[in-house]
């Protein structure tokens, strides 16, 4: 009877123990960190959004006058040296003008007085030190509108290349920190999570091109990268 009983708290002592095992192997320590990376970097290229709009009476009067006036627009560019794959019509649209007939017996009545064309055109400036001489060549060619003005570098994906493995690093760094505050040891990596970066911003302001009508101010790029790690974690000595 002795011996069933003794028989009997082993395989209870026998079960319970690989229940924790179990779950412990289910429930692993484990610890997540976010690893961050920033770069500044000087910008390579420049992006500008410009247009040519014109009215007019008649519709066709309208789009003739702005096509004539891109076609100035599009060969200043040229000779200025900018590449036929460096510009891309964005836009070609048509609106008509509204007036509010403003007689005694009109009632207020609106009727179209003409005509509104305008083209967008894309430009892409790799020469930074020629970026104001060309805005002032194309207002001088007859652009009269403007709807931006961008910083970017010619291969952004090197620059995400350059600052991922930091980013990781970064992680490994503060699990680490973590791990050792917590009396752990860090164990081998289980996933990381890519979350991309933000898009680049100005910083630092840095004179990169001027003209006497035109300056500019280029600015630096901040590019930014983050990545999620889960690490495992074990007890010193393997308690």
């Amino acid at each position: 009877m002795k011996a069933k009983k003794l028989l009997a708290a082993a395989l209870m002592l026998s079960m319970s123990a690989g229940a924790l095992a179990a779950s412990e192997a289910a429930n692993p320590r484990q610890i997540t960190v976010t690893g961050e990376s920033t770069l500044q970097v000087a910008p390579e290229l420049a992006t500008i959004s410009l247009g040519v709009t014109e009215e007019a009476e008649e519709a066709a009067a309208a789009m003739s006058a702005v096509a004539e006036g891109m076609q100035a627009v599009i060969a200043r560019l040229k000779d200025a040296g900018i590449a036929a794959e460096d510009m891309q019509t964005r836009q070609v649209s048509m609106q008509p003008v509204w007036s509010q007939d403003r007689s005694y017996d009109s009632g207020g009545r609106r009727e179209i007085t003409g005509f509104e064309a305008s083209s967008t055109l894309m430009v892409r400036v790799r020469d930074l030190s020629e970026l104001g001489p060309v805005l002032d060549t194309v207002l001088q060619a007859g652009a009269n509108r403007f709807q931006g003005l961008s910083f970017g570098v010619s291969d952004p994906s090197a620059v995400a290349d350059q600052i991922r493995g930091e980013a990781v690093k970064d992680a490994i760094r503060k699990a680490q920190q973590l791990a050792e505050a917590a009396g752990m040891e860090l164990g081998p990596v289980r996933s990381i999570s890519e979350h991309g970066g933000s898009g680049v911003r100005p910083m630092m302001a840095m004179e990169m091109a001027r003209s006497d009508a035109m300056p500019i101010e280029a600015g630096e790029l901040s590019f930014t990268h983050n990545v999620s790690v889960v690490f495992d974690m074990t007890v010193p000595g393997g308690e």
